[in-house]
């Protein structure tokens, strides 16, 4: 048969496989025989997986829904992939003063102004301790850690918030809301 005559003709194609699960349950004589399916039906509005913004990266939820996200590699070091030594460079550093420039949990980076004014420091979602989302304003401590390769420029470690910004709204690592 020709490809003209199949395509003007739509009993004539091939059956995707929806319309063959529709089609034999049209056919079954039983109306309660269940649908033939690969996987459970469920409710467009039932979640299938946590959203990232919700979890930070040393949990155990985002090691097992990490290959949700593309699997793409960090290119900055982070608690998990730093190595012992500089890990250990980093906690043996001094502890400096800075200023919560912007944070964003969605992207899971943000920076901080150090207190002398110097050029504003990266900041890793997982690099931060304690129980609050940065927001602009917060004062923090931190430590220090080169960015590797070329290790000239500096990440901050170990951030901790000193001081709450006045006047905002935080949110803790699990999504309550606090006014400050």
């Amino acid at each position: 048969m020709d490809c003209s005559k199949r395509l003007k003709d739509p009993s004539l194609l091939p059956l995707s496989r929806e319309t063959e699960l529709i089609s034999a349950v049209a056919m079954s004589s039983d109306p309660t025989t269940p649908l033939p399916t690969e996987q459970p039906l469920q409710s467009p509005r039932s979640p299938i997986s946590p959203s990232f913004p919700f979890h930070r990266e040393g949990s155990r939820l985002w090691e097992r829904s990490h290959h949700l996200l593309g699997d793409l590699p960090s290119p900055l070091p982070t608690k998990r992939t730093r190595t012992f030594s500089a890990t250990a460079r980093a906690s043996a550093g001094p502890i400096y003063k800075g200023t919560c420039k912007q944070f964003s949990r969605s992207q899971g980076h943000g920076f901080i102004t150090p207190e002398n004014g110097s050029e504003d420091i990266f900041v890793h979602i997982s690099d931060i301790e304690g129980e609050y989302v940065p927001v602009e304003g917060d004062e923090v401590s931190y430590k220090m850690c080169p960015i590797p390769p070329k290790n000239q420029k500096f990440q901050a470690v170990e951030v901790v918030i000193t001081h709450l910004a006045p006047h905002t709204k935080h949110e803790t690592w699990t999504g309550q809301v606090i006014g400050s």
